[in-house]
């Protein structure tokens, strides 16, 4: 069929003359791209080191407190003074002068282990931040396959367009033969014309399809939307899910339930920290001051004191309006929330896995049953073809068959599309993207 093999190589020509200029971009690469210059990865990063950076013994209350003051206070002013003695002082412009200094270290010794529980809640508050930072991670990951095989799905769409018009280029060529020979109608003709310029309409809004296509994966991977760029046509199939295998996994990698299972450790954490409000809390003061007054209008003119200082402190709570017990209980509920939280999320996960499982499956029989069908309709456009040839069958037969062979390469790709997707659902279950 030289007519066919024509068109076929001159689209390859005009898609190379235009991609001449543009790289092979990978799932991959796409892939890598998002994950340095993402915003929503960025953000999740930073979070995340937000938790790591409070997570330290100072922040828990476990360290002392050092501090230095100091003072300086001078003064001026007009002083009469009756003294008991019978005696007055007057003094006009007297100044004093007054200096204090000091540095003080107060440590909490015990505050009835809250210190260490809090420590251990900022951990949990760290490592909550690493699973929030994945589950973005993976989320992303999963955006970027989704975006990635839709701009694969709509190339495969454009050489499928592009294959149907060989077909009508090739009908509108016999029936032109036919009707300069005067074996076939005009409007059979008329109609194959129209067909074709049907088939080039498809292919400009097909290539319109595309464009946008790419501009929203240079959008995910936080690139210019004009960025150019070409992708293979083919989607790879070769994935085999285990059912079994990744039930296994399921509640153990799967960054929600890991996300809500963390914030149910917080949560528990957070009530003993409330419990601790009851207990005894010592405290331990060492200092060292300095005092200095001098008073040009008083009997004492200079006053200085300085030394050390050590001391403690017990506050034992007697009562509290009920406060203590009122966050407890109130904690005791948050706690509750948080493992609802944590049940619902893992019915939704178990739900979403059987689906994505069945979903997978029906999308690979779907895919097995229109391959045989493409098989069987390109055979028939073509035995049709050859009959219309040798006249031995009508126009409309041969449209026919050409409108099941595109229906079913259009059919064809999606549901290699939708296979993959369901693939991909899959692995982010199970954070194995």
């Amino acid at each position: 069929m030289p007519n066919k093999k024509l068109i076929l190589l001159f689209s390859m020509l005009m898609t190379a003359g235009g991609l001449s200029a543009q790289s092979l971009l990978g799932v991959d690469d796409a892939v890598g791209i998002a994950l340095k210059n993402n915003y929503d990865v960025s953000v999740a990063r930073n979070n995340a080191n937000v938790a790591k950076v409070n997570n330290t013994l100072g922040n828990a209350g476990m360290l002392p407190s050092i501090s230095v003051t100091g003072s300086d206070n001078y003064s001026l002013n007009n002083v009469y003074m009756n003294l008991s003695s019978g005696s007055s002082i007057t003094s006009s412009s007297a100044s004093s002068n007054s200096l204090n200094a000091g540095a003080a270290l107060n440590w909490t010794l015990f505050d009835g282990t809250k210190m260490f529980i809090t420590k251990n809640k900022l951990t949990q508050v760290e490592k909550l931040g690493e699973i929030q930072f994945r589950d973005m991670v993976m989320q992303t990951i999963y955006n970027v396959n989704v975006a990635f095989y839709q701009v694969v799905v709509q190339k495969q769409q454009l050489l499928a367009i592009r294959d149907v018009m060989a077909y009508s280029l090739e009908r509108v060529k016999i029936l032109q033969k036919g009707y300069d020979a005067g074996i076939a109608h005009k409007n059979d003709l008329l109609q194959a014309k129209i067909d074709l310029n049907v088939n080039r309409e498809a292919e400009i809004n097909q290539l319109n399809v595309i464009r946008n296509s790419k501009r929203a994966l240079n959008q995910v991977i936080a690139r210019d939307p004009d960025t150019e760029f070409d992708v293979a046509d083919t989607i790879p199939l070769n994935y085999q899910p285990d059912p079994v295998d990744l039930m296994n996994k399921l509640y153990v990698n799967n960054t929600s339930v890991l996300s809500y299972q963390k914030q149910v450790d917080i949560a528990k954490l957070s009530l003993g920290e409330f419990q601790t409000y009851r207990l005894p809390k010592l405290n331990f003061v060492a200092a060292y001051n300095f005092f200095q007054s001098d008073n040009s209008a008083s009997n004492v003119l200079t006053n200085r004191t300085y030394g050390p200082l050590v001391g403690g402190s017990l506050v034992i709570p007697v009562y509290q309006a009920g406060n203590a017990l009122r966050q407890v209980k109130a904690a005791k509920i948050q706690l509750q929330s948080s493992q609802y939280n944590l049940d619902n999320v893992k019915l939704q996960v178990n739900t979403q896995l059987k689906t994505a499982l069945t979903d997978f499956d029906d999308q690979k029989t779907l895919l097995g049953i229109e391959k045989d069908n493409l098989t069987l309709a390109k055979e028939n456009l073509r035995i049709s073809l050859e009959r219309l040839r040798l006249g031995q069958t009508t126009a409309l037969e041969v449209r026919q068959a050409q409108e099941s062979y595109a229906n079913s390469l259009a059919r064809f790709y999606d549901f290699e599309f939708n296979l993959k997707v369901a693939e991909t659902t899959l692995k982010q279950l199970v954070a194995g993207l």
